[in-house]
């Protein structure tokens, strides 16, 4: 009766843990369409929203770990049950990061004070964030469902993020050498296109743990990625 009990606390302390990241998740996809919306149309107000929400997907991402510790040190779990629970902290950590990067989004719309709008650049930064938003939609969907195949295809599927923001990059550097009044506002978006792209990279670390969940061990293939050798030596970490 004892075991049966243990077992039903852990699958209850489980489900807790995958309802937090499940609302984490909920919150880090709205962040990321409405940071990029908010840099499009120019939002202050909806920018400043993202910025503030930020702070609940914080506080989630501290409850995940504080509940996974406190349910590692109750139940004892062993072997899968240990790689559940690793796996949600792990989770939490990367929507925490995908929040922070869209925050960083959020805080820039203010600046983009110019009557500069090129559409061209802007459907090329929306058609980024639908790829990368998609891809966290279907890696958390993969991490709700123990869904490996799904999960691969996300892992598998950075590439086509990176060539866009390559693209976007370079776009962006043929505006700022035909006239150096936009230099400050490409700078701006250069910035938000590495953010989308790195989001990107989150969606796949979560792809990792989704596999590391199931089969007990790392990925040993290589990450696949596009080739952003111009664009990592020219926008530098933030």
């Amino acid at each position: 009766m004892g075991s049966e009990h243990t077992a039903k606390a852990f699958d209850t302390d489980l489900q807790e843990l995958t309802r937090l990241v499940a609302e984490m998740g909920g919150i880090a996809e709205r962040m990321i369409v409405d940071s990029v919306d908010a840099l499009i149309r120019r939002d202050v107000a909806l920018g400043q929203r993202v910025v503030t929400i930020d702070a609940d997907l914080d506080a989630l991402q501290k409850k995940i770990e504080e509940r996974a510790v406190l349910t590692i040190a109750r139940r004892q779990p062993m072997a899968v049950d240990l790689r559940e629970i690793v796996g949600a902290m792990r989770v939490a950590t990367d929507l925490e990061r995908i929040g922070d990067l869209a925050k960083n989004m959020g805080k820039r719309v203010a600046a983009l004070e110019t009557d500069f709008h090129p559409l061209k650049l802007f459907r090329g930064l929306e058609h980024m964030t639908d790829l990368v938003q998609q891809q966290v939609k279907s890696v958390l969907d993969a991490y709700a469902a123990h869904d490996l195949p799904a999960a691969m295809a996300v892992w598998k599927g950075d590439e086509e993020v990176d060539a866009i923001c390559t693209s976007l990059f370079r776009e962006l550097l043929t505006y700022m050498m035909e006239d150096p009044r936009n230099i400050s506002f490409c700078i701006h978006l250069m910035f938000c296109a590495k953010n989308i792209e790195r989001i990107g990279d989150h969606a796949t670390n979560i792809a990792e743990t989704v596999f590391y969940m199931i089969e007990g061990q790392a990925i040993t293939d290589k990450r696949p990625k596009g080739d952003m050798t111009t664009f990592a030596t020219t926008v530098p970490n933030t």
